[in-house]
């Protein structure tokens, strides 16, 4: 008698850690932005959970299941850190690896962002001028976020295609995602976490507006009035024990995530939450170094 096959995804390895969720209660979600540093006016807590480790089974995740796979997409730059190679070249590098990816017509690559989980000080602006929050050095992401939230993602997919595609004929479906590259030898010490989108419900997610500033603000200034309506705005989560997380250890340069922030066709996995956290389980993890580009894909 033929014993059952076992689910690949109950065969791996597993580590024990802690992610940030949105405690309730915030009348006001906002996140300043300014160089090298991040503040959000929610109050976040940490919340024990299993990551499960899918490099073992890295072929068993797509897009359209779980919101998220791992890709091999060899890069040809040089120096992450520096600007001009990177306008340059990542790009159209990455564009051709994201419409492969996703099987779209039309892709859209949007601004990048470098994130460093060690020291940052050195990348951060030696001048006055008002801060860029594009093609710069920040530090990981530190809770559970989807970089847009979905009443705000038709409109943007809407004007990016007008600028971009003016006479193009339209289009039926969009993807906008985040292509995530490691380029720090692993293991690393804050790797990125994806939530299965299949445990995540369609309700879940508070809007946290976006504001990028020269000067954080401090105090009740946190909370004054500003006009969030015309900001962009991630989705933030509260804890749900049903979500169900996973990372790719010891990733390498030449591999790449590609994970969904809204696919605008539902009836497949359209959303990924994420966040970084650190993971202790290897003795001689090191700082990680990520870019992480923003597109908007489109079947027309």
């Amino acid at each position: 008698m033929n014993s059952p096959l076992l689910d690949p995804e109950e065969t791996v390895r597993s580590v024990k850690a802690e992610i940030n969720y949105l405690l309730p209660g915030t009348p006001i979600n906002r996140r300043f932005v300014s160089a090298g540093v991040e503040v959000n006016t929610g109050k976040y807590a940490p919340y024990d959970v299993i990551v499960r480790d899918g490099r073992a089974i890295r072929r068993h995740f797509t897009l359209d299941r779980h919101g998220f796979q791992l890709a091999d997409c060899p890069t040809d730059i040089v120096d992450f850190y520096d600007k001009e190679e990177m306008n340059r070249v990542y790009p159209g590098e990455a564009a051709k690896y994201i419409q492969a990816a996703t099987g779209a017509d039309f892709v859209v690559p949007m601004g990048w962002m470098i994130r460093n989980s060690g020291d940052i000080a050195e990348y951060q602006p030696k001048d006055d001028k008002p801060y860029v929050h594009a093609g710069g050095v920040q530090p990981p992401a530190g809770e559970a976020h989807i970089d847009t939230e979905p009443s705000r993602a038709d409109r943007q997919a809407r004007a990016i295609y007008e600028k971009f595609r003016p006479e193009g004929p339209g289009y039926k479906r969009f993807i906008y995602s985040s292509f995530w590259r490691t380029f720090s030898p692993g293991p690393q010490d804050c790797p990125l976490a994806l939530c299965d989108h299949r445990s995540v419900g369609d309700d879940e997610g508070t809007p946290n507006v976006l504001h990028i500033v020269d000067k954080i603000p401090e105090g009740d200034a946190l909370f004054a009035p500003m006009n969030d309506d015309a900001q962009p705005a991630a989705a933030i989560f509260e804890y749900n024990p049903n979500h169900r997380w996973w990372y790719f250890s010891n990733m390498n340069r030449d591999e790449a995530i590609v994970l969904k922030f809204h696919d605008s066709d539902h009836s497949v996995a359209w959303r990924t939450p994420h966040t970084a956290f650190w993971d202790s389980s290897f003795p001689d993890r090191r700082v990680r170094e990520s870019v992480e580009l923003r597109s908007m894909a489109f079947f027309e």
